[in-house]
């Protein structure tokens, strides 16, 4: 029989430090998404979204509204829906269905959700916007719910394909930035209020994570055979 030190340590042992940040990550990001609801949707308070607001339009010049065009593409349908097709394509040919698999199950679900809060919560997008787009309600945003999770995805991938030491923290944070910059993208171009950005991220963060470890106790045994459950990358 263990005594009760051995026994803490051991589940310790069994708590690693990303488990940990995940939970961390999970509960603050719940947290800040239903005080974004509660305070901004159902309170309508807007002190907070017209002071970032004004300090996004204070650097909205020819030049930055012209880049931050680019990189709002890269959270359109556009270019996500080839970007997962060929994602799939490509580890499908190379026999990784549960890859090929999970890839598609977080991407479709997260897009069903987004839609979902969309119609749920009618709010408008703000007046005057910089740039035409789809006459769909604006929170959260999905620009940035999607956006951080192909970021996500991708970083999952580097994470499990065997890139070593500072490449993979250095791929992951620009890939974190990147994201990051189409969110902004959103607010400069007056395409979404700043806290429809932020609960976006919120979600995404909550949805990667309730995903990946739903997607982790799920049994591809009866579906793909027993030789691809411990598929690994190459």
């Amino acid at each position: 029989m263990l005594n009760q030190k051995e026994q803490k340590v051991k589940i310790l042992e069994l708590i690693s430090l990303k488990v940990l940040v995940a939970a961390i990550l999970f509960v603050a990001s719940s947290f800040v998404f239903a005080i974004i609801v509660h305070e901004v949707l159902y309170g309508n308070e807007k002190n907070f979204d017209t002071c970032v607001a004004s300090f996004f339009d204070s650097f909205a010049s020819d030049r930055v509204v012209g880049i931050m065009r680019v990189f709002t593409f890269f959270g359109t349908i556009q270019f996500l829906i080839p970007a997962y097709a060929f994602l799939v394509a490509w580890f499908v040919s190379k026999k990784k269905y549960r890859i090929a698999t999970d890839i598609a199950i977080v991407s479709i679900s997260s897009s069903a959700l987004m839609f979902a809060l969309k119609d749920y919560f009618h709010r408008a997008r703000p007046e005057l916007p910089i740039i035409k787009s789809f006459s769909t309600y604006s929170f959260p945003s999905g620009h940035a719910l999607c956006s951080f999770i192909f970021c996500s995805i991708l970083i999952y991938l580097i994470d499990v394909s065997g890139v070593k030491g500072i490449w993979k923290w250095i791929f992951s944070l620009l890939l974190l930035l990147f994201s990051f910059i189409i969110g902004v993208s959103r607010i400069i171009l007056r395409m979404h209020y700043p806290t429809d950005v932020i609960a976006g991220f919120c979600l995404g963060i909550v949805w990667v994570i309730l995903c990946f470890w739903l997607l982790k106790k799920i049994n591809y045994k009866n579906i793909f055979g027993k030789k691809n459950i411990k598929e690994k990358m190459v």
